[in-house]
């Protein structure tokens, strides 16, 4: 394992590569449990660049990666404890600019989705060549060049960009943004609440960015950590601390020092736990499982559930106490439902993103696509979306058979939809008839009545769209 103590001090290393900087300064970190891969990219890499470590799991990254800044990241996406994967995802959503490469001895749909999904440049499979890494790592150099400059001095605020921003402009978004924006510089706890698919970690995040902590961004499902686990996992254990306890590991509040801990589905937290958790947070102090001793935190926590957690309280299920200390400010993060208007600049934004991802052609939704998709209940909200989105890519089509007309509901509100420039007049028209045509659940002499035409003036319209997805009425 690679001495921390050795690392040069951030200020002599680069922290993008712009310009004319040669190879000698560019900085590779390499995450992996096997050492003997390890051994074989730090040798092949160093012979090439100037700055490069190996470390074996996540912990030790976050160690050296707050000596210093790291152009390219090369990460085994299965890793003990966090994964590789689960932790580029928390990098890039505090901020981190550094190049991706992915490496891993299984290969299947679900890991290169994933990967591509956390921003990774490339994805290679084990075993692998020197030549094919050596590529990788050149593209990722010239991918960073040609990119924008990424703050440097100590203190600035973390890159921004809609990867990481809640997309649309509906009044429950700007209301989100203008709490974010009041509590974000302060050290309180905050509580978000909302449904499954909400986007409550991007709401976490934003947060993290408005506080200007100089620490990373680290987030955890609680529904992920197994409860014999839990303690270890938060606050860390020595060698020898339990069984399987090979080697010391630091926990989470470690990890996230200087920075913002973010644990989603906080309601899972076993009850033993929680009690720990409460002494934490009023000491801020943790005593790592097998310790003597405590270490000192500079932790902000943000929690998130998608539960009634004054509810749980009532039932016993969570401690009171803990309860009042985590809810000192409660940011509730709304459904898709109540907020269709930003539909369409969702599907945008998805479908440029996901294309890139994916390398393929943006999907352009049509307007009848815009009515059925408003038009849905959305239970599993964004997620949802982005899924639809996701197929849409690889169909080549929407798939708005799969979207039920069971779930369907009909808007309380006229939407705020703006349409596209890019539309015709009949485009906008068409929209609209078929919107109007939706909220009176097919009935066309209502429809018709509501638009100002006559009936028989609508169903000409409605034949002349053959491809119009209308009910039967």
């Amino acid at each position: 394992m690679t001495d921390v103590t050795k690392v040069a001090p951030a200020s002599h290393l680069p922290s993008t590569v712009a310009g004319n900087l040669s190879r000698r300064e560019i900085s590779i970190l390499i995450v992996d449990d096997e050492p003997g891969i390890r051994s074989f990219l730090q040798r092949a890499l160093a012979k090439e660049y100037g700055l490069v470590e190996a470390v074996e799991n996540v912990e030790a990254a976050e160690t050296l990666r707050a000596r210093c800044r790291f152009d390219v990241l090369v990460v085994d996406i299965s890793l003990p404890g966090r994964s590789g994967l689960e932790w580029v995802e928390a990098l890039h959503l505090g901020g981190d600019r550094s190049e991706v490469i992915f490496i891993t001895a299984y290969a299947d749909l679900n890991a290169t989705i994933g990967a591509l999904r956390a921003g990774a440049t490339d994805f290679i499979l084990k075993p692998f060549r020197v030549e094919q890494l050596l590529a990788s790592v050149k593209r990722c150099i010239a991918k960073r060049a040609a990119a924008p400059a990424a703050p440097s001095r100590a203190g600035d605020e973390p890159a921004r960009s809609a990867k990481n921003e809640m997309i649309g402009d509906s009044p429950a978004i700007q209301e989100i943004r203008r709490i974010v924006e009041r509590i974000g510089p302060t050290p309180v706890s905050v509580l978000i609440e909302g449904e499954t698919g909400t986007g409550k970690e991007l709401a976490a995040a934003a947060i993290h960015r408005a506080s200007r902590r100089q620490g990373p961004f680290v987030a955890i499902n609680c529904v992920a950590i197994a409860a014999e686990l839990f303690e270890s996992e938060l606050v860390g254990h020595t060698k020898g601390a339990f069984t399987g306890a090979h080697q010391s590991r630091e926990g989470l509040f470690v990890t996230a020092k200087g920075g913002t801990l973010f644990l989603d589905e906080i309601s899972e937290m076993p009850l033993p736990m929680q009690a720990k958790l409460l002494r934490v947070l009023e000491t801020l102090r943790v005593r790592p499982v097998g310790a003597d001793h405590e270490i000192p935190v500079d932790v902000r926590l943000l929690t998130a559930t998608n539960r009634n957690l004054a509810e749980s309280v009532r039932k016993g299920l969570f401690r009171e106490d803990l309860y009042f200390r985590l809810n000192v400010v409660s940011v509730k993060v709304p459904t898709l439902r109540q907020r269709v208007a930003d539909i369409p600049a969702l599907l945008d934004y998805f479908s440029r993103r996901l294309a890139a991802d994916l390398g393929v052609v943006p999907y352009a939704f049509s307007p009848e696509e815009l009515v059925h998709l408003q038009a849905h209940a959305w239970p599993g909200n964004v997620r949802e979306l982005r899924n639809i989105v996701e197929r849409a890519l690889l169909l080549g089509h929407t798939p708005c058979d799969n979207v039920s007309r069971e779930t369907a509901h009909t808007p309380t509100e006229p939407s705020m939809t703006e349409f596209r420039a890019a539309w015709k007049l009949e485009d906008v028209e068409k929209y609209h008839t078929l919107r109007v045509l939706g909220d009176t659940q097919g009935n066309k002499s209502e429809a018709a009545r509501r638009l100002g035409i006559s009936r028989k003036t609508l169903e000409r319209k409605l034949s002349a769209w053959p491809d119009t997805r209308r009910p039967a009425k």
